[in-house]
């Protein structure tokens, strides 16, 4: 199998670990647990930068995957998979301003905003894995 194969389970693995880390860093800092927050949130980032750094390799290499679905569901894919792209260009630099305040210190910005980056992060990590599910198990690409 070529490695391109292996690529979409692994992205999809990665997303739901990316969706688990966001998720334990949040139940970390409502318990007052700094360090364990912190842990957490850098380890999402490197997961999510793996996820990245993957997808566009997959993209490159295979380019345009047509979506076999029929029916309903075509509408109800689109809708997510829209949202998900443009949600995943719009939380990319929010990630980046939620961890340049968390560094700087800035502790009331990085609050701020991340009320708005930790439900986008996690809609997008989700979703990634919906869209996964959908066109690689439930509507496998024909070939």
């Amino acid at each position: 199998m070529e490695l391109t194969s292996y690529l979409p389970p692994l992205q999809a693995t990665l997303n739901t670990i990316s969706a688990c880390l966001i998720l334990a860093a949040y139940f970390f800092i409502r318990r007052g647990n700094k360090r364990a927050h912190k842990i957490c949130m850098v380890s999402a980032l490197v997961v999510s930068a793996m996820f990245l750094i993957s997808y566009l390799y997959y993209h490159n290499q295979v380019g345009y995957m047509p979506f076999s679905g029929q029916g309903l569901i075509r509408p109800i894919y689109f809708t997510i998979l829209f949202t998900h792209i443009f949600l995943a260009v719009v939380i990319l630099p929010m990630i980046v301003l939620t961890v340049t305040f968390a560094l700087r210190d800035r502790i009331t910005l990085h609050q701020r905003i991340t009320r708005w980056t930790l439900p986008l992060w996690l809609y997008v990590s989700v979703t990634g894995v919906l869209i996964y599910l959908f066109g690689f198990h439930l509507y496998p690409p024909q070939v």
